[in-house]
């Protein structure tokens, strides 16, 4: 088994883990503010990853690292948006399954922006854990999926803005002139988040000023959202500097599968055809791209 599918399929299921976490604080948060959690959170287990990996060289920094890693922080916190809003529209199904298209926007964003190539196999792979995914996203029917309208759009949205932070953040990492793999994913990680604090900080002080207090008030599990987020992203990173982001965020997908199985086994739901098919087919187009 190859490292950086090893490092994803735990990143993906940290995720899982802290995306549970984060449900838990709705009751007392906003939508925004439960987002801001992740980011405020995470940043001092962010900056002390990269300082234990630090070795006292220079740290590498230039003007194409802070290109790819201001993008790609911006890219995410305008993408989650986007999904958010979509999960407000009547059909927020078709724009959950659409938001999974991140993958295949990655593909062709990593070719243009960094000349990431992938073969066949891999997009082949990238299709069929694709159609999986949307069979576990919800009761999507075909002509829903064919009906352009706004869940539609912000879904794509979405996808296309996940896409581009991820290319962002693979990019930023090589585009660091020392350290190695671990040393230039910390990095990228410390210096990402800290970004997204900033920016989604600022927007709740204008927009939703009572949700700072609420965020710092909700400690006791906002800490272990940002623990669980920080150590996620270091494996997403790592893995992303390993190997081409479509890739990655393909295997990625192993995440519902995770998340099916976390409802079968706390809120004892059965496993329906559907969702059984959908987990064959992500499992299929995982081993198609490893």
């Amino acid at each position: 088994m190859e490292l950086w599918f090893a490092i994803t399929i735990v990143a993906a299921f940290l995720q899982n883990a802290r995306s549970l976490l984060q449900k838990r604080l709705t009751g007392q948060l906003s939508v925004n503010g439960a987002s801001y959690v992740r980011f405020l959170y995470a940043v001092p287990f962010a900056w002390l990853y990269a300082l234990y990996l630090w070795d006292g060289s220079p740290h590498g920094f230039n003007s194409m690292f802070f290109a790819y890693v201001v993008t790609g922080a911006i890219a995410q916190v305008v993408a989650t948006s986007y999904l958010l809003a979509s999960f407000t529209r009547q059909n927020f199904a078709v724009g959950t399954a659409y938001s999974k298209t991140e993958a295949a926007q990655a593909a062709l964003v990593g070719l243009v922006l960094l000349g990431d190539t992938v073969d066949a196999w891999v997009l082949a792979g990238i299709g069929v854990s694709l159609i999986g995914v949307v069979l576990l996203s919800g009761n999507v029917r075909l002509r829903d999926l064919l009906h352009p309208d706004r869940a539609m759009l912000l879904g794509i949205l979405a996808a296309t803005g996940f896409a581009i932070s991820a290319v962002g953040f693979r990019g930023a990492s090589l585009a660091l002139d020392t350290g190695g793999y671990l040393q230039r994913a910390g990095l990228t990680v410390m210096v990402s988040v800290t970004i997204q604090m900033v920016l989604m900080g600022s927007y709740l002080v204008v927009r939703e000023p009572g949700q700072i207090g609420r965020v710092l008030g909700a400690w006791k599990i906002a800490v272990w959202v940002g623990l669980i987020g920080a150590v996620a992203s270091a494996g997403w990173f790592t893995a992303m500097t390993l190997k081409n982001a479509a890739v990655v965020r393909a295997v990625g997908q192993v995440e519902l599968l995770f998340t099916v199985m976390t409802s079968i086994w706390l809120l004892g739901e059965r496993l329906k055809s559907r969702e059984l098919i959908g987990i064959v087919l992500v499992v299929v187009g995982i081993w198609l791209l490893v």
